[in-house]
């Protein structure tokens, strides 16, 4: 089926989950994944009927595991387990996180080794389908024993409890429920645990990460280009040659394309032969700099496509005579890929600010601070201001949240990831860099005036008419602020990439 994306059998992709959570893509539960659902149901069934002790199906949770509990507490217990581990607090979670948490979710059950119900997937699938968002709450998770009580908030509404977000409000769910005519689910032995056991907060958050830096990079890659040919800098350091002499694969990228931005400049071609010795390195080595984001971006979005299509709730149920009580739950896998990823980030925004700073100097033949008129002007001195603020800011971001675990559960479970904080802190670090970089873009527009009659090429030409349909040049001080929240939303969007990249492909050129 067109437009169609299986739960269970399909391979979950990043770019297939944010469309998924956009509207764009419709997921459902594949045929033979509600075959084995079923299976895996009725296996559940067979363990509480034989009374063999199975942890979280006839047992209690964490320290609590060598609790027996009655074939009549079971149901139970599992109502017991979402209420009992709503303890979350804090802002709530954007309403794409809470949907990449459903997301994921399903996609995890429906392998089939979960012992949940085919109509708790099918309710589950409903909230994405009618945009009933649950209300998460975003602290709260260590990211071991699963995201527990993020997902408990997340499925709370599936037995008429907690809040949702329905048509643009925050509702109680039961007042929602009752508008859609939905009963609460019944919940079968495990299905609590199942839902709250996992890794699907910490997993949102490294999706909607390695979408909004691929978006960063690209950009950035742009930006820096434009501030490059406003600098009058060189494009020998971008040489092929010598990027295979040190074969990273984001270098390599970042060089490529740089020499594709750059093709046909006649800003470059004015001063080849100005007798510039080196630029400083924030204009040389954008393929080194940018080029090791891009490395550790990569390193990312495999891991987080592995976490996509994986089983990590516990105990996990091959059979009703083979079930296996492990560790797929643990965040570390994602904690530690997450912490590097927001280094790699917060580096990306630290090089970007440096141009800013270059651009201000008023060398190679722009006036100090981007104005002719500078002392009654302050000019574009105060942006930078700003980049440097934030720079910081998600400097004092990087202190690996993987660095540190403290004991829960009376220390049965003794080591835990902090996931949760690093994927968090990462989205964080990307805001900020979304804004140092549309400061950066609305510089480097300013400076490339100055180098009129001649022209940048016609990729950089067009990233800069781009900008100024919405923003115009500055022969004065004025709030820049208004400039600089145009422009963030159009990086933001992934609307200033996605333009730039659709002319390229008009010109035949492969970004």
């Amino acid at each position: 089926m067109e437009n169609t994306f299986l739960y269970g059998t399909e391979q979950l992709t990043v770019e297939k989950a944010i469309a998924i959570s956009n509207g764009t893509l419709k997921g459902i539960i594949a045929p033979q994944a509600r075959e084995a659902i079923l299976k895996s149901q009725r296996d559940v069934q067979e363990i509480v009927a034989s009374g063999k002790t199975v942890y979280g199906v006839n047992t209690g949770f964490g320290i609590l595991a060598d609790t027996p509990i009655s074939e009549e507490d079971t149901r139970t217990l599992q109502y017991k387990i979402l209420q009992s581990h709503s303890v979350g607090v804090g802002q709530p979670v954007p309403v794409q996180i809470a949907r990449l948490m459903l997301i994921t979710k399903v996609h995890a059950l429906a392998k089939g080794v979960s012992g949940v119900q085919l109509t708790t997937l099918e309710r589950l699938c409903a909230h994405i389908d009618e945009e009933v968002t649950p209300v998460v709450p975003e602290q709260g998770s260590v990211g071991a024993s699963g995201d527990l009580a993020p997902l408990a908030h997340l499925c709370l509404p599936l037995i008429g409890l907690g809040e949702v977000w329905y048509k643009g409000a925050r509702q109680p769910a039961a007042k929602v429920m009752q508008v859609l005519q939905w009963e609460p689910v019944v919940l079968g032995p495990k299905e609590g645990l199942a839902l709250i056991n996992g890794t699907q907060f910490i997993l949102s958050y490294a999706t909607l990460a390695v979408a909004r830096l691929f978006n960063c990079l690209e950009a950035a890659d742009i930006i820096g280009a434009m501030s490059l040919e406003a600098l009058t800098g060189t494009q020998a350091p971008f040489d092929e040659r010598l990027h295979e002499l040190r074969p990273f694969e984001g270098n390599i990228l970042v060089a490529q394309r740089l020499r594709k931005l750059l093709a046909g400049s006649e800003i470059m071609q004015s001063h080849i032969d100005c007798g510039r010795v080196q630029d400083p390195y924030s204009l040389r080595c954008m393929p080194q700099v940018h080029g090791a984001t891009r490395n550790a971006w990569i390193h990312l979005k495999t891991l987080t496509e592995i976490e996509l299509n994986s089983v990590t709730d516990n105990p996990v149920i091959f059979s009703a005579g083979d079930t296996i009580s492990g560790g797929n739950f643990h965040g570390q896998p994602m904690a530690l890929p997450l912490d590097y990823a927001c280094f790699a980030a917060a580096e990306l925004g630290n090089i970007s600010d440096r141009r800013c700073y270059l651009l201000l100097e008023g060398k190679w033949g722009l006036p100090m601070l981007l104005m002719k008129n500078v002392g009654l002007n302050s000019g574009f001195m105060i942006p930078q201001y700003t980049t440097a603020a934030l720079v910081t800011e998600n400097k004092t971001l990087c202190f690996p949240a993987s660095a540190d675990s403290i004991p829960t559960s009376l220390g049965q479970e003794d080591h835990v990831s902090m996931g949760s904080i690093s994927g968090r802190k990462l989205n964080r670090v990307i805001d900020n860099l979304e804004q140092i970089l549309a400061i950066e873009l609305l510089s480097a527009c300013q400076a490339i005036e100055f180098r009129r009659p001649l022209r940048s090429s016609a990729l950089l030409e067009f990233a800069h008419d781009h900008v100024r349909h919405y923003v115009g040049f500055a022969e004065e001080d004025r709030i820049f602020a208004d400039d600089i929240r145009e422009i963030h939303a159009m990086i933001a969007n992934e609307r200033f990439v996605k333009e730039v990249n659709g002319f390229a492909r008009e010109k035949g050129i492969d970004l």
